[in-house]
């Protein structure tokens, strides 16, 4: 077993005095990302491509009362994020959550939660460049859809190479992208809700959409549940911020700011665009079906080439998603490195900070999911997404149990570091991961739209992690022993 956890200097790999730096390989990594980069990665990393392809399926399901089922999963999302901002500030480091998982509930939860974070990500890159290579070939259909899937995993691989400042700079303009596009949406949207924009489909448009076509919840309550089912996953990326802040030069701030930060993004981007969604149309309109609920606001607004716009926003938030994917899974694997809990060779830098070796191994394992989804996408592939589908659940759960263990050890050994503080401590931590548990729970009996496969495969894979995890425990007690002493400073 491992020693009682302390609290220890900011664990960001840098080099010099705080930092994890592996002499002789490289510098460790460096703070590249300025505060314009991180604060576009912290707006941006709430957007999805989900938001924009997935939500259709969720209105259909919930109608207007999809708004609930968004902002019940936009709370949960709120606290634990809150819990991980409260971490993450009083101790920055690369690997987030899963090193306060370590520090808090012992080895096997920092090995577990950071190799199943690790694979969640990247068969996320596999899924989202599938999905812009699907957008890329409707555009110049002369290249095929295997060589567009290369091709933007290689230019995004290259700039994740070069430094963690060129992540950061082209994380700063997809993400700018988004934001300006939907921010566009809300406005003129909110015009022709008001019936204040010329050319609009003013016949359909209005806050009446959202009590008359059945009502406010055409499906009854239950649907809430399902439409929760339906949107939780396109929140994913909301902690990308606190691995990100390790490699800024104020990382407690970058903490700090993105974590206070989170709800009126939640707020503006997810329940503000589906609120304009779903004034602007019926919820039961054939369109939002048939092309995509923001494609078909868009046409309701008179805006020519409406679904090509819409490709391009999408593009934009693959690229983005993919580009953070390759960020986040290269520096999970850094800090498992680090740890001893993957092989040394991932916890190595080059000259300018880049963990060069965890970036290919995971665009890598990207490229095999690639492959996998064009040669058996109805078998492998389903496997792999489906297994990977309940981590986000898992990481959460273990955020709420983590912090649960590092506030006590933070009043006791540094309480100055307290610099955001969860809510109601310790009431609403364990009320979010029974919420958390809930929905688990829930989506064990949802056969309709595959909740149970997930969760059960998700679950096959987390308990395989499990007993790796604890028989490499086991077998190297003595070993954690001397790790901690060396990380106790």
């Amino acid at each position: 077993m491992t020693s009682q956890p302390t609290l220890t200097k900011a664990d960001n790999g840098h080099g010099g005095p705080g930092g994890t730096g592996d002499p002789g390989s490289g510098s460790g990594l460096q703070a590249g990302l300025k505060n314009r980069h991180l604060s576009m990665i912290a707006i941006g990393g709430v957007i999805g491509a989900g938001l924009f392809v997935g939500s259709s399926s969720g209105i259909a399901t919930a109608g207007p009362g999809i708004l609930l089922s968004y902002a019940l999963v936009g709370t949960l999302v709120v606290l634990v994020m809150r819990m991980l901002g409260e971490m993450s500030a009083a101790n920055p480091t690369s690997g987030s959550f899963s090193a306060h998982a370590d520090r808090a509930l012992g080895r096997w939860a920092g090995f577990s939660i950071g190799w199943l974070y690790w694979f969640f990500w990247v068969v996320v890159l596999a899924v989202e460049a599938t999905a812009g290579a699907v957008i890329l070939e409707g555009w110049v259909p002369a290249v095929p859809q295997w060589a567009w899937a290369l091709i933007v995993m290689v230019v995004l691989t290259g700039t994740n190479l070069v430094s963690v400042g060129s992540y950061g700079e082209f994380e700063f303009w997809f993400a700018g992208i988004k934001v300006v596009a939907i921010g566009a949406f809300i406005v003129i949207g909110g015009l022709a809700v008001f019936g204040l924009l010329p050319g609009a489909d003013s016949d359909q448009a209005g806050l009446s959409n959202l009590t008359e076509h059945g009502g406010f919840l055409p499906n009854g309550p239950g649907a809430i549940l399902t439409g929760v089912l339906l949107v939780v996953f396109s929140f994913m990326g909301s902690e990308i911020a606190t691995l990100a802040a390790g490699e800024s030069e104020d990382p407690q701030r970058a903490v700090t700011k993105s974590t206070n930060s989170i709800i009126w993004r939640i707020g503006v981007f997810y329940l503000g665009s589906i609120l304009v969604v779903v004034s602007l149309l019926p919820w039961d309109s054939k369109s939002i079906q048939d092309k995509g609920s923001y494609v078909a606001a868009l046409d309701s607004l008179g805006i020519a080439h409406a679904g090509q716009i819409m490709n391009f926003i999408v593009l934009t938030s693959v690229l983005s998603c993919l580009n953070s994917g390759l960020y986040t899974a290269s520096r999970m694997a850094f800090s498992l490195g680090q740890r001893g809990d993957a092989p040394k060779a991932f916890a190595r830098t080059t000259e300018r900070g880049v963990p060069r070796t965890a970036i290919l191994v995971s665009v890598v394992f990207g490229f095999v999911a690639v492959f996998f989804n064009y040669k058996f996408p109805d078998s492998v592939f389903l496997f792999l997404v489906s297994s990977s589908g309940a981590v986000a659940l898992f990481v959460w759960l273990v955020i709420c149990f983590s912090q649960l263990r590092m506030r006590k050890i933070i009043q006791a050994e540094a309480p100055e570091k307290l610099v955001v503080k969860m809510w109601l401590y310790p009431y609403l931590t364990w009320a979010t991961a029974a919420m958390i548990v809930f929905i688990l729970g829930y989506m064990l009996t949802d056969t309709e739209h595959d909740g149970r496969k997930t969760v059960l495969l998700s679950l096959l894979v987390a308990a395989v992690v499990l007993v790796i995890a604890v028989v490499r425990q086991k077998l190297g007690s003595g070993q954690d022993r001397e790790r901690d002493e060396v990380a106790a400073g």
